[in-house]
């Protein structure tokens, strides 16, 4: 063979292993990277030649497919519409990428997820086609509208968890948006909706409950102050007397720490713990977080949940307390304040544990899974202990000091007539030149909790009291507690 023909050969046959290469690569590692892109139309059309599982609340379903006569198969429907709209998501053609619960699960709802093999071996033998799973989720339907329904026209959210176990019982999420509108094959339409969303300053498809931009607690957090303080011995119980003057002097600065009313809390500058907590006195609770220091403090929020990274399925955006904090920094965060921020299901998190002898329970939102037959596939597992927050002697002095916010302090419109509430009411400065967002945390029955719930209404609180939280939040709580205890 002459030399230009073995060199041409060798071209070839380098050109020949390229190319095999080059489609091994494609075919067998980048084939799932391809088929999952958002602009792969050809899988979104075999997506939706699939039936959907459904995803159903107290036996009714919140989002399913409908059988339609078009190149698309199936028509993703949300039959109640805005209510559960952070909760589904949406699944929709014009998007793309699944928003939601339909996106952390969208491996059981198509019908791929490694739990569905069996199934999907078992349909290919016998033929069938391959229909997603259903989830049935933990939410009370009877909550969540009395969330809903309280939280109206404000912006914020609403959390309410069973302490004992952990399940949602109600999600709610203001603004909300029809997801109905974004999943129609009317793909122009579909578009235009999905444009008006995303753009919309108010980001309704945030789910404000767990993530978005988070909150400052406010004075709510002012009972993980206390369970530091508690647990570290610097108060022994509700009666010790703690200093209470009508401002804090505040080391390493020219600032001071004032209490929103200009009064002290107490004769003589002192206060005992649960009158601190029936008031809301800053100076009590700073004081407390100069003695504690921050990593004290921050530690004892790591007990509560804060810093974990969690999924329900869907991710929870952790909360914070910063790291090397200062002494007046410190005094700040024991209020809730400086840099702390938080999610309300993080607030119910912590009234839930309180309420269940000082254990914080995992949250979870799917309680079983059922396959297209309605055969039970997967079921919630037993109650997982994410932490033990406090001692039980620490939880039930809490429980004391909360359940006197309501009945003696400023949670009074969180009363139920018969039924032992406890609570704590919160304002929370943010933007400057705007009103404080109002919180409450809650449980009841005090003696035998079966709900913890968190309110948040942004820029709902009126500066320089606790009204925000006692007036526009704590009514609310009381709606949703009301819904769970008397169903």
């Amino acid at each position: 063979m002459n030399t230009p023909i073995r060199r041409l050969s060798v071209l070839l046959a380098a050109l020949f292993t390229a190319l095999l290469v080059a489609s091994t690569v494609v075919q067998f590692f980048q084939a799932r990277t391809l088929a999952s892109m958002s602009t792969n139309k050809r899988t979104l059309l075999d997506n939706y030649a699939q039936e959907r599982g459904s995803i159903f609340v107290g036996g009714q379903p919140i989002a399913r497919s409908v059988s339609v006569k078009d190149q698309y198969s199936w028509l993703r429907t949300y039959p109640s519409g805005p209510l559960y709209s952070q909760v589904t998501g949406f699944y929709a053609y014009a998007v793309g990428n699944p928003y939601g619960l339909e996106r952390a699960a969208d491996g059981l709802l198509s019908g791929s997820s490694d739990a569905l093999f069996v199934r999907r071996v078992t349909d290919l033998i016998t033929g069938r086609k391959t229909a997603g799973a259903s989830l049935d989720l933990t939410l009370d339907p009877r909550a969540q509208e009395a969330a809903d329904r309280a939280l109206g026209q404000s912006r914020g959210a609403v959390v309410a968890l069973d302490p004992r176990s952990g399940a949602i019982l109600a999600m709610v999420s203001h603004p909300q948006y029809d997801p109905n509108a974004l999943s129609s094959h009317n793909l122009g339409q579909a578009a235009a909706a999905w444009k008006a969303l995303s753009s919309d300053p108010s980001q309704p498809y945030f789910n404000r409950a767990i993530g978005g931009n988070l909150y400052p607690p406010g004075s709510t957090f002012k009972v993980v102050t206390a369970a530091a303080a508690l647990e570290n011995g610097i108060v022994k119980d509700e009666n010790s007397s703690v200093r209470g003057p009508a401002s804090l002097d505040l080391p390493l600065t020219d600032a001071a720490l004032p209490n929103e009313n200009g009064r002290p809390c107490g004769p003589g500058d002192r206060t005992t713990l649960i009158h601190a907590l029936e008031i809301s006195c800053n100076t009590a609770f700073g004081t407390l977080g100069l003695d504690l220091g921050g990593e004290k403090l921050r530690a004892q929020a790591g007990r509560f949940g804060f810093g974990d990274t969690l999924d329900i399925p869907m991710r929870v955006s952790p909360s914070s307390v910063p790291a090397d904090l200062n002494a007046p920094q410190a005094a700040q965060a024991a209020i809730g304040q400086f840099d702390v921020r938080t999610t309300p299901l993080q607030m119910a998190m912590v009234a839930a544990g309180v309420a269940n002898q000082g254990r914080v329970m995992k949250p979870y939102l799917i309680s079983q899974v059922r396959s297209a037959n309605l055969d039970v596939i997967d079921s919630a597992p037993e109650p997982q202990e994410l932490s033990q927050a406090v001692s039980p002697r620490t939880a039930e002095i809490l429980k004391k000091m909360m359940v006197s916010v309501v009945e003696n302090g400023s949670g009074a419109r969180a009363r139920i007539p018969g039924v032992a509430v406890a609570g704590k009411t919160g304002t929370a400065q943010h933007d400057p030149g705007k009103p404080p967002h109002a919180w409450f945390i809650s449980f009841a029955p005090a003696d035998d909790p079966k709900v913890a719930v968190a309110v948040v209404v942004e820029s709902g609180g009126v500066t320089g009291s606790e009204v925000g939280g006692g007036r526009v939040a704590a009514p609310i709580a009381r709606q949703v507690i009301e819904a769970v205890i008397r169903r």
